[in-house]
């Protein structure tokens, strides 16, 4: 499962209608991704599915069987659409309840509210058997993980929250590193040395992104890689090329 440098790889599942829907842009990925580089685990693969149990179910399996760690975000709060516990629990083989220590965390935050604990309330605390708790400092209702998968949730400040209680507990490796050049020439004019640079660069990854300003074609060239001094040399070649 290693990425770069051995780094351990990741998946995302975000979770619900209202994404694929068009009615909620999905904010989570990006700040995810961006936090995952930082402590030096790949991110490797994302996906989007609605709120249907099965769908959940069979991307969870999927994606824990796949990679080290598994991220999802929406589909655990009080409706009766955030289905995301139970079809983990599932996809994991185990069952799944009122957990006592997350019922008396929101019991008692809804208590300092003078808000009824009532049980769409009360569904929150429903966790898979042998899970861990996830903090929300944010509005108390807490994730979980179990196994490899991580179930945070989908708003982007608890989903945040959330996330900087889990990472300090993951094994990382090494950040990754990335430097860019910007050239003033068409993709299809660098396509053929950046190549030549790529295939002298194997454990560095390298991609071009096309832009148009004032009518003229550009290429942002980006390498990216974990070793500082690897990175550099590349770069100078880079440099040479188009500087």
């Amino acid at each position: 499962m290693a990425g770069a440098a051995g780094n351990p790889r990741a998946a995302m599942l975000v979770i619900g209608d209202e994404i694929l829907s068009g009615r909620t842009r999905d904010s989570n990925l990006h700040y995810l991704a961006g936090e995952l580089t930082r402590v030096g685990i790949d991110l490797a693969e994302a996906r989007v599915v609605s709120d249907d149990h099965a769908a959940i179910v069979a991307a969870v399996r999927a994606l824990s069987g796949a990679f080290d760690h598994v991220f999802t975000s929406g589909g655990i709060g009080p409706t009766h659409d955030d289905i995301t516990a139970d079809a983990v629990a599932e996809a994991m083989g185990v069952p799944i309840g009122h957990r006592a220590d997350a019922m008396a965390l929101l019991g008692a935050h809804y208590d300092r509210q003078g808000v009824p604990f009532n049980a769409a309330r009360q569904r929150m605390a429903r966790i898979p058997d042998g899970a861990a708790l996830i903090e929300n400092p944010v509005s108390i209702a807490p994730g979980f993980s179990i196994g490899n998968v991580h179930v945070m949730a989908g708003v982007p400040k608890i989903f945040e929250a959330m996330l900087a209680g889990v990472l300090p507990g993951l094994t990382g490796g090494q950040p990754l590193l990335s430097q860019s050049l910007r050239v003033l020439r068409p993709e299809g004019e660098v396509a053929e040395p950046f190549g030549r640079l790529a295939a002298d660069y194997p454990d560095l990854s390298m991609g071009s992104y096309p832009f148009n300003q004032n009518g003229a074609f550009g290429t942002n060239l980006v390498i990216r890689g974990t070793d500082p001094a690897r990175l550099d040399a590349a770069m100078v070649r880079l440099m040479r090329e188009f500087g």
